[in-house]
């Protein structure tokens, strides 16, 4: 199998491509970093993701530019270059038709998408560590040559990540479903708050977060990430208007309550299908909820005090509701933890709710 010996060339110094950079400087993988935007590769190179100033003949090429255009530089590197391509964007689809028709032999083309990301952009936002324990998607397509699909896959490896292989068309349904489509829905949802009362955000808790968390990121970014994966998108946009028509119906009934049930319980069904940390298939977990006064120093004390319970925390919330001198934690714990972390934290002076 061939091995990730690089020089590898990243395209694009924004949050993807500059912690690419930052996780193989890790292994002393020698990085060329390439922007049209001289300041972010300035910056990234700053933070340690490679260098701008490297003469080199890559290994493999790094495309991680915004999605209009990931296609058009997907071909220009295969032109100039004798390396293996792929790119980071969410969709793949498009990306391949542009490179076809832009070039002619696309065997070193393979498409990749680390599933790692948050809502901050720039180099600035990029980490070594981002892909750590991530999912990797690859995306071969039929003239992909397997020599070029395994350098893909030690890429990913490198960065961290684990990898799962599937073909173009699953991985744009599986991402409009599990990325673009709850994008989608909490912008929705975000967007009926932006002339809301202020009396009515004053009433704003731990869920109205939650849900509209993710519409914070770019809008410009998301146009591009949308639009290039409507196919898959209006199937499912599709599903959705159906099962709002269906919550209307019931809502407009004076005796609507197992049709709202059955259409609650649904959604329950789906969530815990939602894989775990790790990808491990998820699991029933209790919360314990702690009362937090608002000073310094009193959230590491909280994490220390749950550390000597033994107790595992496999998730945490924390809501700090405006006007309230003091925040609640959510501990999330396996049931068989859970007396165990009550008794030690209530010893240690934590309010503790189960």
């Amino acid at each position: 199998m061939s091995e990730l010996r690089g020089p590898v060339r990243i395209v694009g110094t924004g949050l993807i491509g500059t912690s690419i950079g930052l996780a193989l400087a890790r292994l002393g993988v020698v990085v060329e970093l390439v922007d049209g935007n001289p300041d972010n590769a300035l910056m990234a190179e700053r933070i340690g993701a490679g260098s701008r100033m490297v003469q080199i003949e890559p290994q493999l090429v790094v495309v991680a530019v915004p999605p209009d255009h990931v296609g058009a530089v997907v071909a220009e590197q295969l032109q100039q270059t004798d390396a293996v391509v792929t790119d980071a964007a969410s969709v793949k689809s498009k990306p391949l038709a542009d490179a076809r028709r832009l070039t002619g032999d696309l065997s070193r083309y393979v498409g990749s998408h680390p599933m790692a990301g948050s809502e901050r952009n720039g180099p600035l936002a990029g980490r070594a560590d981002l892909f750590d324990g991530a999912t990797w998607a690859i995306t071969p397509h039929e003239t992909s040559s397997p020599d070029a699909v395994d350098l893909v896959r030690r890429l990913a490896e490198a960065a961290g990540a684990r990898t799962v292989e599937m073909s173009v068309e699953d991985h744009d349904l599986g991402v409009a479903r599990v990325s673009h489509l709850p994008h989608l829905m909490s912008a929705l949802a975000a967007g009926t708050l932006a002339d809301a009362p202020s009396s009515h955000l004053e009433l704003s808790g731990q869920g109205v977060r939650d849900v509209t968390r993710i519409a914070a990121g770019d809008p410009t970014l998301w146009t591009q990430i949308v639009s290039a994966n409507s196919g898959a998108l209006t199937g499912l946009l599709e599903q959705i208007r159906g099962e709002l028509d269906r919550l209307l119906v019931a809502l407009g009934k004076e005796e609507a309550g197992d049709e709202l049930t059955a259409i609650l319980g649904q959604g329950v069904s789906g969530a815990v299908r939602v894989p775990g940390k790790h990808g491990t298939p998820h699991i029933d977990l209790v919360t314990v909820l702690v009362t937090i006064p608002d000073r310094p120093g009193q959230l590491a004390k909280l994490f220390a005090d749950a550390a000597e319970s033994g107790a595992n925390v496999e998730d945490l919330r924390i809501d700090h509701s405006p006007g309230r001198p003091v925040g609640e934690v959510e501990l999330s714990v396996k049931p068989a933890s859970v007396d165990q972390l009550v008794d030690v934290l209530t010893d240690r002076g934590w309010v503790v709710h189960r």
